[in-house]
Parts: structure tokens; C-alpha cells; sequence
């Protein structure tokens, strides 16, 4: 007998305990985090490529899907929903998984929602508004049967949950790419991924694209996918070469601007950039406005409802208000501009995180579906096969059924003498075995021989298909261009180029007043406030005079032209006063040698001038083309040596204006605006032929021209004396663009200049 250990009570003494493993506190922490970053990158924050979700939403998706929440299925509570996951496949917060199904609910946050959801749901204003999930109620859209359909299919690979109680899929046999239909976002340890959203068609187009040609690259592809296409209908404003840049590498920058419209003088917003808040945006508007950087504007109103999701209204403060400007402004000072990154980072089909170009995206996904679709048809191959034995056994039955049912009558153990004597199959025979009573009549026999013939159809069909790379991919092909037609819409964001979005400076934000700008002929400059100062009445200094004058707003473009053709952009608002003689324009630019300046512009940036050389060559310029900072101005009318530029005169309507040109000998054209060609630069068109010759013996030049519309009356100066001239008499002069003209009445066959008179003058 063993011998008892006193310091026990007479019980056997313990074994000693095990050497315990020692790890410094740095390869512990390192490895802890390792792990730690392991499962965020894999099991948290990243998408797969193969159905585009991330585990919870997958989790979501299959235990909605397990719940019989299809899109045809009533409403069940949130909660109800909330409590199967995390009860069965995602052991962690409840709020956290109630988000992550909110987002996948909201049509201003997903392209294609995954959930169709009743109740509050949040607000583009406050996405995060949404009821508590005991108030909420969902279900699945048909978009998220794209996902499900093929799930039982024999597609999917199957897991233990979390307790091994029961199976969950690792990823869902996904019927589109996802991963790009509805992009992801998410930061991860180390890495992030920021995938925006596409256009079901132009994706679906793209992958038809790959499958009929595989050595397709990203230029191809692009013909196909113009961009990405996020919820809102604000529009993509960068350029086609920086998003085929995005989809060569994965990585890069896109801007949305705020779509707007002009209604009655005002401004309205009627959409807003991916995740914007409209009350943010007047928030933003607000403060400028309570700073004093904003006194164009008078009012903000947000008037959206139900009907219209985003309405703000901008009043400006009165209706000479450039409104373009306003907006320009407006996108590069607050929300309604935005860029988003893109980072089309993933977990591939080798289960690691990696940044996919388009190309690879498409073509991997494509072999995901590829494989999916073969799982699918083996697997109802193999099933058809089974049911063509059984049947084939049933019809075997059928033909002897006298002596089946002898045998089933009078055997204890009637299946192995079936399957002797009719050399049947344990499967056959026990499907025979199973026979009802009603299923002997002769109706049956038929409808069995009928459905063996198309089983058999069927399988020989899958057969090939299964044995044919082509065949396969013209099913997954056909599929694809199916599922599109069904489930595809247009494209909301559209893809315009517009210009950078640039601050108005200290001078755009000044008051806009009415000013009259002067010109001397001297090339002095001033401007006196109004419009009623009447420049010829002003006092110059000894041996100086008028050359030209122009009226506007302090804050329009104005612009001098000189005698070379150059065009300079000056500030109306810093013009000295008229009281004064003024100050040269050449002290504000960098005139060539020799350069006089010879007139204004004044206006916005679409206003138009006419412009003029003395060798009668001209065209019709918007100033918004003609501005330039540098000081040195910007070549405008090409004039060549000897030839001067004429002060330019300002169209009203391009199409209805009339031009009348007349020459040094007298020589009179009237003709319409519209007959000349619109430029930023250059000669320009011939307005009058005047005989080269002629002209490089100084024996005839344009010597003025004016702008007119219906009704206005025209002065001809010749001397001291003066013709004028009403519309009746115009008929005489009136023709086609770069004709001779006609002679004016004799007396006035040495012309100095032309003007356009009021028809009350």
C-alpha cells in the first residue's frame, strides 16, 4: 500500500505544475499586435473583392437572408435582425452592427442598397439621425438577391460560426462586382481603403468587354466605365486623364461640385457632393456672410421637402450680381465642393489585402465568377444525374410492376431482391420502395418519361457547357448583360469639365457700383461714379483729349487695348477719380515700344467686343478669354506693322446686331454682326475690302466702326461737319461681310470717325 504524504491530510501529493513559456514583453507586444492588425485587416476593416463586403455586412446580409427577409417578405424589426447576428456569426457591439446596417440602408450613402428599410433611416443633413433599431423596421432589396441567389447552389464555401454551433459562408457568390457597384470605405491598421461607388451598366459593359477580349488594357476598359458614380447628382468635375490615371494604379483624387441652377434671379442647389450636409453648407455660407466676406448675398432658405431632398436657395443682393462668380467662389470656400480619395485597396481571392488596378479588379473577379458559375452547374449536374437514376429505376418499376409489387407483398426483406432481380441500385430501389400508391397510374408513367427527357436534355447541355471554357463564359456573358438590363439604371453623376474652383480676391468681394472709365489720348486713365458723366465734358490736360470711355461695375473686367493688338487687365475699383487728369495706364502695365493705347472693355466674362484694325480685319472676342494677370498684357488682334487697332465696341446680341465700317475716302458697309467669327486671338476676318494697294499707300484705311441695333441712327464725321444718317438711309449701304461698301454723298469723301447716335438724339 502507498505511502500517504502527512502534509496532505493522507492524499497523494500533486504533480509539479508545468515550466511555463517565458517571451520578453517586446516579441509579446509584437506579436499581439501583429495578430491585431491580422484580424482588423482581414476580418474588420477591408472588403473582399469576390462579393465586395466586409464580414459584418456579409453576416448581416446572410442572417437577413437566413430570417427569410427576401424583398417580397414583410418588415421585421431591426432589433430582430441586430440580435440574430450577434447572436449567431458577429459576437460584438450592437451598435456597431446597427450601423453598419443603417448604411447599407441609405440611398444617399449606398449606390445600390443592400436594404430596404422602414422608418427613420437618417438624413442626408445628419446621417447619423436614424431611430433606434426597436423602432426600425427592414428587409432585403432585390439587389441584395444578386448576392443570395446562388448561395444553396453548392457556390459557397461554408465555416463554423464563432461557437461551432452552426455554418456561415466565408464569402457570397455574388452575381456582379459588387466590390465596385457600391465601393467601401474603411481604415484598417497600416492601410485604408476608400473605394467609390459605379454604375451598374458601365461596369457590366466593361466586363462583357474582358470576357470577349482578355488582352483588353485600361484605355479599352475606360471606353466602357466613364467614372465612378456616386448616390447624388452632383457632378464629377475631374478630368478624364486623372480617373484613367485612378485606374492604373489605385490610387488618387476625385472632386464633386454641387449641381445648381438659376431661378429667378436667385440661386438654387438642388444637389449636394457624396456625404455633404446642406445645413453644414449654409452653415459654412453663413459665417462668410456674419464676417463681411460675403455682401453679395442677402438671404440663405433651405427649401427642401419631400418632393425636393436638397433645395437651398442663395438670394443675392441685388440682380447685377455675377452669379457664376458667386458659385465659383462659393465651391472653393465650402462644402459644395469636395474631394474624396480613391484607394481601391482589397482582399483578393488569395485571401490578402492588396491595391488593385482596374484591369486586375475586373479580370480577378471575373475568374471568381467563372469558378462560382462551374460550382453552380456541377452542382446541378451532379444533381440531375441522381434524379436521371432514380428515375430511370422508377420507369425499370413501372414496366414490371406486377412483379414488383409481388415481391414487396411476399418479402421480408423485399429491397435486395429488387435490386437482384432488376439489377437496381440501393438508391432505385429505395426510391421504388417509397412509391405512393397514386403515383401508379399511367398519367404518372409519362410525366416521369417527360421529365427523364428533359433532365437528360439538360444534362447534356451542362455537360458541354461544363467541358467548354467558351460556352462558360458566354453564360456568365449573358448573365451578366441580364442582371444589368434588370437591375442597372442611369448614370447620376455626370462627368463635366469645369475649371478650378477659385476664391474671389479682395477686389470680387467689393460692393459692384456703376462706374464710367475715360481714356485720353495720351493714354491717361480715371473714373468718375455713374453712368450719367458725360466723358466728352471732362477737362484734360493742354494738348490731350478724349480717346475712349466705357461704362460698367467696379467689379467687371476692363480691360485697354493698345495700338499693337495687346490687351491689359486693369481694376475699375483703384482707377484714381475723374476729378482728377487721372494716371497713365502705362504706370499699371508694361507696354511695348512705341505702343499707344487706343480703347476700353468693360464687362463680364461672356460680354463681347468687337475688334478692329485699320486694315479692316477684325472678330468678335469674350473678354473672360482676353484677361490676363500678366503686365505685360495678352496678344489679342493681330495688327502687323503699319497698321493701327481701333477702339472696340461692345455686342449686345451677336445674332442681331448690325456693324458699320466706313473708310478714310468715304466708303460706307453695313452688315450684320452675325456674319463674323468668334476668336480669343488672331487677324480675325475681313469687315471691308479695301485693295491692298490701296491700303500700303496710306490711300485708304479704316478709319472707324461702330456696333448699332434696330433703330439707332448713325454720325459721320468729315471735318467740322457731320452726316447723319437714320435708318432709311441705310439700305444704300447695306451688304454682305468683306465688300467694297458704298461712296457716302459727296463732301464726305474724307471721313475722320463714326458713332452710333440714340434715335431721340
Amino acid at each position: 500500500m502507498p505511502r500517504k504524504s502527512r502534509s496532505t491530510g493522507g492524499r497523494e501529493s500533486s504533480p509539479p505544475p508545468a515550466e511555463l513559456e517565458k517571451l520578453s514583453i517586446a516579441r509579446f507586444t509584437e506579436n499581439a499586435y501583429l495578430n491585431y492588425s491580422m484580424y482588423v485587416i482581414l476580418d474588420r476593416a477591408l472588403p473582399s473583392l469576390a462579393d465586395g463586403l466586409k464580414p459584418v455586412q456579409r453576416r448581416i446580409v446572410y442572417a437577413m437572408s437566413d430570417l427569410g427577409l427576401h424583398a417580397g417578405a414583410k418588415f421585421k424589426k431591426s432589433a430582430r435582425t441586430v440580435g440574430d447576428v450577434l447572436g449567431k456569426f458577429h459576437p460584438h457591439g450592437d451598435s456597431a452592427c446597427y450601423e453598419a446596417m443603417v448604411l447599407m440602408a441609405q440611398p444617399f450613402s449606398y449606390r445600390y442598397p443592400l436594404i430596404d428599410g422602414q422608418g427613420n433611416w437618417g438624413s442626408q443633413d445628419d446621417p447619423k439621425s436614424f431611430a433606434a433599431m426597436r423602432y426600425t423596421e427592414s428587409r432585403l432589396t432585390r439587389y441584395a438577391q444578386l448576392l443570395l441567389n446562388e448561395l444553396d447552389q453548392g457556390t459557397a464555401e461554408w465555416a463554423p460560426n464563432f461557437d461551432g454551433t452552426l455554418k456561415e459562408p466565408r464569402l457570397l457568390p455574388a452575381r456582379l462586382p459588387n466590390v465596385l457597384l457600391n465601393g467601401a470605405s474603411g481604415i484598417a491598421v497600416g492601410m485604408a481603403t476608400d473605394i467609390p461607388p459605379h454604375n451598374v451598366r458601365e461596369v457590366v459593359s466593361a466586363c462583357v468587354r474582358l470576357l470577349e477580349d482578355p488582352k483588353a488594357g485600361i484605355a479599352e476598359l475606360c471606353e466602357h466605365i466613364k467614372g465612378p458614380d456616386y448616390p447624388t447628382e452632383a457632378e464629377l468635375i475631374t478630368p478624364p486623364e486623372d480617373i484613367r490615371q485612378i485606374y492604373e494604379t489605385g490610387n488618387g483624387s476625385l472632386k464633386l461640385r454641387a449641381a445648381w441652377q438659376k431661378e429667378g434671379g436667385e440661386i438654387v442647389i438642388n444637389a449636394l457632393p457624396y456625404q455633404v450636409s446642406g445645413a453644414r453648407v449654409l452653415e459654412q455660407i453663413a459665417a462668410q456672410m456674419a464676417a463681411k466676406k460675403l455682401p453679395m448675398v442677402s438671404d440663405l432658405r433651405d427649401e427642401s421637402d419631400h418632393e425636393s431632398p436638397v433645395r437651398l436657395v442663395i438670394e443675392p443682393r441685388s440682380n447685377r450680381i455675377d452669379l457664376d462668380a458667386l458659385m465659383n467662389h462659393l465651391f472653393a470656400t465650402t462644402d459644395l465642393e469636395r474631394s474624396y480619395r480613391a484607394n481601391l485597396n482589397m482582399i483578393g481571392l488569395d485571401g490578402r489585402p492588396r491595391v488593385f488596378d482596374l484591369r486586375s479588379l475586373l479580370q480577378e473577379w471575373l475568374d471568381y465568377r467563372l469558378e462560382t458559375v462551374r460550382k453552380r452547374l456541377q452542382f446541378r449536374y451532379d444533381r440531375i444525374v441522381q434524379q436521371i437514376h432514380i428515375l430511370e429505376g422508377l420507369l425499370i418499376a413501372f414496366l414490371n410492376i406486377d412483379a414488383v409489387i409481388h415481391i414487396i407483398r411476399t418479402e421480408d426483406e423485399p429491397k435486395p431482391v429488387l435490386m437482384k432481380r432488376f439489377k437496381l441500385s440501393d438508391i432505385q430501389a429505395e426510391a421504388i420502395l417509397e412509391l405512393k400508391l397514386r403515383r401508379l397510374a399511367k398519367l404518372e408513367e409519362m410525366k416521369i418519361r417527360h421529365e427523364h427527357e428533359e433532365l437528360e436534355k439538360e444534362r447534356d447541355w451542362l455537360d458541354k457547357v461544363l467541358k467548354s471554357k467558351k460556352r462558360l463564359k458566354t453564360l456568365v456573358r449573358d448573365e451578366l448583360i441580364a442582371d444589368a438590363e434588370e437591375y442597372g439604371d442611369n448614370r447620376r453623376s455626370p462627368i463635366t469639365e469645369r475649371e478650378a474652383a477659385k476664391a474671389l480676391d479682395h477686389n470680387a468681394l467689393v460692393p459692384a457700383e456703376p462706374v464710367t472709365v475715360i481714356l485720353s489720348q495720351k493714354g491717361w486713365i480715371r473714373a468718375a461714379k455713374g453712368h450719367e458723366v458725360d466723358p466728352t465734358q471732362l477737362a484734360f490736360k493742354s494738348g490731350d483729349g478724349l480717346q475712349h470711355s466705357a461704362r460698367g461695375k467696379t467689379n467687371d473686367i476692363l480691360l485697354c487695348i493698345d495700338s499693337n493688338g495687346r490687351s491689359y487687365a486693369l481694376a475699375a475699383h483703384n482707377l484714381p477719380s475723374a476729378r482728377s487728369f487721372g494716371e497713365p495706364v502705362s504706370s499699371m502695365t508694361n507696354p511695348g515700344a512705341g505702343a499707344h493705347f487706343r480703347g476700353l472693355m468693360m464687362g463680364a466674362e461672356d460680354s463681347e467686343y468687337l475688334l478692329c484694325s485699320s486694315a479692316g480685319y477684325g472678330f468678335v472676342a469674350r473678354l473672360g478669354e482676353l484677361t490676363s494677370r500678366n503686365r505685360s498684357g495678352k496678344a489679342t488682334l493681330k495688327a502687323g506693322d503699319g497698321v493701327d487697332v481701333l477702339a472696340p465696341q461692345r455686342v449686345i446680341d451677336f445674332d442681331d446686331d448690325w456693324v458699320a465700317v466706313v473708310t478714310s475716302v468715304g466708303r460706307l458697309l453695313i452688315f450684320t454682326v452675325g456674319e463674323l467669327t468668334r476668336l480669343a486671338r488672331g487677324k480675325g476676318v475681313k469687315l471691308v475690302n479695301i485693295p491692298t494697294a490701296k491700303f500700303k499707300a496710306g490711300e485708304e484705311t479704316v478709319v472707324g466702326f461702330t456696333v448699332f441695333r434696330e433703330g439707332d441712327h448713325l454720325r459721320i464725321f468729315s471735318g467740322k461737319r457731320y452726316l447723319n444718317l437714320k435708318p432709311a438711309d441705310f439700305d444704300n449701304y447695306v451688304g454682305q461681310r468683306a465688300q467694297r461698301g458704298k461712296f457716302l454723298p459727296r463732301g464726305f469723301r474724307q471721313v475722320q470717325g463714326i458713332e452710333t447716335m440714340d434715335k431721340n438724339s
